[in-house]
């Protein structure tokens, strides 16, 4: 496959689980960072699925699509919560947050322990991918 789909569908599974993430987060109404875990299978199969050469593009390739499903998800989750709290729905949030407030809540919004999940989803992917 050639590398423009390959990366559509990529990114588009990314997203995907991103989207289960966000909504398992807000259903148990905390930041599930054990889904960064998911991600990385997912990107796994993914990569393997589209047929890439094992190698080191093929791990980059799972280890981006990892860390834009963790980037989307803890951004989108953020927006929501922020926008519950404004009378906002999530999408009107979303368009709304700054980078600035963004990056704040992230922050705050991740434990010691979350951040941890996601680094071991990024190795993960990494191993897995290749």
């Amino acid at each position: 496959m050639s590398p423009v789909p390959a990366a559509a569908l990529l990114g588009l599974a990314s997203l995907g689980v991103a989207a289960v993430w966000v909504m398992l987060s807000m259903r148990l109404d905390r930041q599930c960072s054990w889904m960064a875990a998911v991600a990385a299978v997912d990107a796994a199969l993914v990569v393997r699925l589209l047929r890439m050469r094992p190698g080191a593009v093929r791990a980059m390739c799972g280890v981006l699509a990892t860390l834009l499903a963790i980037l989307a998800a803890n951004w989108v989750i953020v927006a929501t919560w922020l926008g519950r709290h404004m009378g906002l729905l999530p999408w009107e949030s979303l368009l709304k947050l700054g980078p600035e407030l963004g990056t704040l809540l992230v922050r705050l919004f991740n434990s010691p322990a979350d951040l941890l999940w996601m680094a071991a989803a990024l190795a993960a992917a990494a191993l897995a991918s290749r």
